[in-house]
């Protein structure tokens, strides 16, 4: 097998111990959904992204979370609390199923709305790193 081949397929496969590595991607593409990080929502978030989000009818796109992302930024609202009570990771392959919980809290204006519920993310390692192709997100 030549050294370029080898490259290749090692660089498709996740580290062996690469939760950490998942666990920080998760935070980064909600991190960046609130804080406004539209470059670093565009490289986590794949051309292909499908989501399903508690309250919407039908499925969404990376453009429809970029457009909520920007309206969020618009709205002068900022995220104080983002936590992830309950977490369980499966992997397949380069392949990634994080099921959780979750609970954020959104200041807007002197007031606190928090939000929480259950979602189901999906991440695949490519080229090197983990990108968040969908997700379901089901609020309670």
């Amino acid at each position: 097998m030549s050294f370029v081949l080898i490259a290749a397929i090692l660089l498709m496969q996740p580290p062996a111990d690469s939760k950490k590595a998942l666990l920080e991607a998760r935070e980064s593409v909600w991190r960046a959904f609130f804080w406004k990080d539209r470059a670093m929502l565009e490289r986590l978030l794949p051309e292909d992204t499908l989501v399903m989000d508690s309250g919407s009818e039908g499925m969404g796109n990376r453009q429809g979370v970029l457009e909520g992302a920007d309206r969020f930024a618009k709205s002068g609202a900022k995220l104080v609390r983002l936590e992830f009570p309950t977490t369980e990771i499966r992997y397949y392959g380069n392949v990634a199923i994080i099921y959780s919980t979750y609970l954020y809290e959104i200041e807007d204006h002197g007031k606190r709305t928090p939000s929480n519920g259950r979602i189901t993310e999906v991440f695949v390692f490519r080229k090197g790193e983990w990108v968040n192709p969908g997700w379901h997100m089901e609020a309670r």
